[in-house]
């Protein structure tokens, strides 16, 4: 039974410039293209503040009443709560006070995340709490069988692993001239994401290498690495067309992060024949494995310099076999239906 329409609650949304939202954005236009109706719960529909020490992410307040008109008044056959900020919460309350089944994503390391800006609260402690928010869904989709493993070890029992995909027709190889005015030595080794302390861009930019080191991207760490590290570009990218070209200019994509589940950005570098290096850890494993479409080292560094010598046919080749329709039948797979709402679609399961 596939449902008709679906109610994604999600923190995290436009213009936010990370991970969640490209993913979240792009599943929405796709379902909405196979004809499904999409209610999306979102921030810019409530009054928010700015998240303490990321203000870039807008909490909502006080959404509890808001939040259950809108499922009320929309009524879907399948609600997925795709974060575990208010609104998540809100509708996790929702769910369980109306004895409604749902589905929950675990897109990012949130504990960790929180533990790095907060050191004095136990990480024990923050995953017992993220377990419990867990506990109640159908399905909680993870974006790598790493991650999957990972939850389960914490005593997770409800996970699926969901994996990501690319728009292989936007980011796909071009020409390397996006950084010529700026006569930069190469190789260029870059980072292009989002500049936060959980990322570990000192990793990166702390290493000895030839040629340049280039960051793209915004976020709050931002304007501190900026002066922290005079010598290295920094530089923004007005959508995915212009960041299709700033990859392209790269020599290698350098991901120094410890916690992502998977790094969206690895893929698009891929897809632009951008070999990648980055430390064997969750996300690395799940997207460049044994591929040979990047290095994975303890020895960032050396990673990084081995990287030079992949062709950026192999990059490219890997990158394809993550398809954005697979990535939907999933999703829809692992929604957790309303009885006696939902209908078959035989549309929607194509």
């Amino acid at each position: 039974m596939t449902p008709n329409r679906i109610s994604i609650i999600t923190d995290a949304w436009y213009p936010q410039p990370n991970g969640v939202v490209r993913v979240m954005g792009t599943v929405i236009e796709r379902l909405q293209g196979r004809g499904v109706e999409i209610q999306v719960v979102s921030p810019n529909l409530f009054k928010t503040m700015p998240c303490p020490t990321y203000p870039e992410i807008r909490l909502s307040l006080f959404p509890g009443r808001k939040v259950a008109a809108m499922l009320d008044d929309f009524r879907p056959d399948a609600i997925h709560i795709a974060t575990e900020g208010p609104l998540g919460a809100a509708a996790r309350r929702y769910c369980r006070r109306r004895r409604l089944p749902f589905s929950s994503a675990y897109h990012s390391k949130f504990p960790e995340y929180i533990h790095a800006r907060a050191p004095v609260i136990p990480l024990d402690l923050l995953y017992r709490w993220i377990r419990g928010f867990h506990a109640p869904s159908g399905c909680v989709m993870v974006p790598s069988h790493s991650v999957h493993d990972e939850l389960v070890a914490r005593g997770f029992t409800n996970t699926q692993p969901w994996s990501h995909g690319v728009d292989t027709d936007v980011f796909k190889p071009g020409p390397k001239t996006k950084l010529d005015h700026l006569n930069l030595e190469r190789p260029v080794f870059m980072f292009l994401g989002r500049v936060t302390v959980e990322k570990n861009l000192p990793g990166f930019l702390d290493l000895d290498l030839p040629g340049t080191k280039v960051v793209i991207g915004s976020g709050p760490a931002r304007e501190g690495l900026m002066a922290k590290y005079p010598e290295t570009p920094f530089f923004l990218a007005g959508g995915d067309a212009e960041l299709a070209e700033y990859y392209n200019s790269a020599d290698v994509f350098v991901f120094p992060s410890l916690t992502d589940t998977f790094g969206l950005v690895m893929l698009e570098a891929l897809a632009c024949g951008i070999p990648v290096a980055a430390y064997p850890v969750t996300g690395p494993r799940d997207v460049i494995g044994g591929s040979g479409a990047g290095c994975l080292a303890d020895d960032l560094r050396q990673a990084a310099l081995d990287a030079r010598a992949i062709d950026p046919e192999v990059c490219r080749t890997h990158a394809l076999r993550f398809s954005w329709d697979a990535v939907v039948n999933e999703f829809l797979d692992y929604l957790q239906p309303i009885p006696d709402r939902a209908e078959p679609r035989a549309q929607a399961a194509q």
